[in-house]
């Protein structure tokens, strides 16, 4: 059934097209009327109804010159026969079909131009029946007119579909492009912290070296040699990690002279969202322990966005956190009682971007939506490789 449907959607006009041919042909080669030609001049005939309807089979490649040779090549058949075109109901199919493609030509020069064929081509035929009354000079041409102009209005409304149809895909690019600049700006955010706390780990090593290096004898050469090589490796690793953290940074962002948080700072967090005018309950689950600095400040970084996005854009009267500690991974969720949601990813804020990638780092998983019973919830877990220690 489908394929039914398929086939008359493609190719049904030309069907149609072929099929008044045909009538055309066999009504012209059957004429009774009196004086109708015979012989030559009859199969002549024949053969210029069909083919004239038959011109419209090239209306994809010539929009303009097909169905305006119908009605150019119509009138000229009258001068030869007046009664040839007039009692067709193929050719008047036809016509009606070139009078709405012309209407529906893209260009106005060529729309306007194919009215005018069709309204003088249309009294030329007319003109041309011997039986015709004088109304019919007026109502045929101003019927193919109507056909011109319902043809018009599918150009105007096709081209108020495809107006919409490019925005609508202008619109999807703009996210897109939005979103991808969006993961780029959060990605580097995160690398940048992260390098910091690599930073410090390196930095702490290399000081712990010298440390050791300077307490053993000084007799012991090959072993001070060994340290002092791998203090000298750790502080050019450092100066290397300094540089490409300025190259990290975007133009006028200030070096962070501050520790980067962690879940020892979440009361502090909770404080100031509520000094903000949002009440939050804070739940602990679980005996907390040292997080890897990294997972540390991922953590603090998904609830504070959490906690932010309950404030800006929710219109939540109250909020929840929840931090549930496990030995093979740690649950994050922060819930509230409001009607609208976070800002979204599609916007040049990073909103659920920066939760989604930094969940993505440390291979976890998160969800984010409205809630069952009201509000907006989301869930985030992370990993801890090798479990608690």
């Amino acid at each position: 059934m489908s394929r039914t449907r398929l086939f008359f959607s493609k190719y049904g006009l030309d069907l149609l097209i072929v099929i008044a041919a045909v009538e055309s042909a066999i009504s012209t080669a059957l004429r009774d009327d009196p004086g109708h030609p015979t012989g030559p001049v009859l199969w002549f005939e024949v053969f210029a109804v069909a083919a004239v309807i038959l011109a419209l089979l090239a209306r994809r490649r010539f929009p303009f010159i097909a169905p305006a040779g119908t009605w150019l090549v119509s009138p000229a058949l009258s001068f030869a026969d007046g009664a040839l075109i007039v009692d067709k109901a193929g050719l008047f199919v036809a016509g009606m079909g070139a009078a709405v493609l012309l209407g529906n030509l893209r260009r106005d020069t060529q729309a306007r131009v194919g009215l005018a064929i069709v309204l003088s081509g249309a009294a030329i035929i007319v003109y041309n029946d011997s039986d015709h009354a004088t109304g019919e000079l007026i109502f045929t041409p101003v019927l193919f007119a109507i056909g011109w102009l319902v043809g018009f209005a599918l150009r105007e409304r096709t081209e108020r579909i495809e107006a919409a149809e490019e925005r609508a895909t202008r619109a999807e690019r703009e996210r897109e492009a939005a979103a991808r600049v969006a993961v780029a700006e959060e990605r580097g955010r995160i690398a940048r912290e992260l390098h910091d706390v690599v930073a410090h780990a390196v930095s702490v090593m290399v000081l712990q070296v010298g440390a050791v290096r300077h307490r053993m004898p000084a007799t012991d050469t090959e072993d001070r040699e060994t340290l002092e090589n791998v203090e000298q490796a750790g502080r050019m690793a450092l100066a290397e990690m300094r540089r490409l953290l300025n190259a990290m940074r975007q133009d006028g962002e200030e070096l962070e002279l501050l520790p980067h948080p962690g879940l020892d700072n979440l009361d502090s967090l909770v404080d100031d969202v509520r000094a903000a005018g949002l009440p939050v309950r804070l739940q602990i689950r679980g005996e907390p322990f040292a997080l890897p600095p990294g997972l540390d400040l991922s953590a603090y970084r998904i609830l504070q966005e959490g906690l932010t996005n309950a404030l800006k854009h929710a219109r939540a009267s109250q909020a929840e956190v929840d931090v549930q500690y496990s030995a093979t991974e740690l649950r994050l969720e922060v819930r509230d009682d409001g009607p609208g949601g976070p800002s979204t990813d599609a916007g040049l804020g990073h909103g659920l971007v920066g939760i989604r990638e930094r969940v993505k780092i440390f291979g976890g998983d998160m969800t984010a939506g409205a809630s069952r019973t009201g509000g907006f919830v989301l869930r985030a877990r992370l990993p801890l490789e090798g479990g608690a220690r």
